[in-house]
């Protein structure tokens, strides 16, 4: 009779010290890519409204440099929206769609939950002369230079955003 040494298995209860700390690595950087995601909405449309502010106030400060002329940013905090005017005071031609430069931030379904709370500018609006040059209000006049820096505040629900807008040189940032 042949008889085979049978050794008793033994069942393992446990994980060892590699593989936790390799489990751990992974729940650690698919929470950092997870995080972003749910964030709420509110913050990535200020975020979305505070660009797109500071790229119209660029392109207003470019359109006055390039033609040699003042252009104006009034905003309607009440009515959530603004618009780029010349130098008469009217609302100009959208670049890149048919119809005025009137921006409403309610119509806009991306950013529509998004409030302008307030500005620190004369009228709600900054002027742009023929250097760049901002100024608080509709006239490019001396005593209306920005000092400081213009300021539109924008809100959705707790999350806040600031653009701003720099004196002499019309820089456009965005803060918290």
């Amino acid at each position: 009779m042949n008889r085979q040494a049978t050794r008793p298995t033994r069942a393992w209860c446990g994980f060892t010290l590699v593989e936790l700390i390799i489990v751990i690595a992974i729940l650690a950087i698919a929470s950092l890519v997870a995080i972003p995601v749910f964030s709420t909405g509110a913050d990535m449309q200020v975020r979305s409204a505070a660009n797109k502010i500071a790229a119209d106030l660029d392109y207003a400060k470019g359109l006055a440099i390039t033609h040699q002329k003042k252009y104006t940013v009034v905003f309607a905090p009440a009515s959530e929206s603004y618009q780029v005017q010349d130098v008469n005071e009217d609302a100009i031609a959208h670049p890149l769609r048919q119809g005025l430069f009137v921006e409403n931030l309610t119509a806009d379904r991306r950013v529509g939950r998004v409030d302008i709370v307030s500005t620190n500018l004369n009228g709600d609006a900054v002027t742009f002369d023929y250097l760049g040059t901002p100024y608080s209000g509709t006239t490019a006049d001396p005593d209306n230079r920005l000092t400081d820096s213009g300021c539109i505040v924008l809100k959705a629900d707790a999350f806040t955003l600031k653009v701003n807008i720099e004196p002499m040189t019309g820089y456009v940032t965005i803060t918290p």
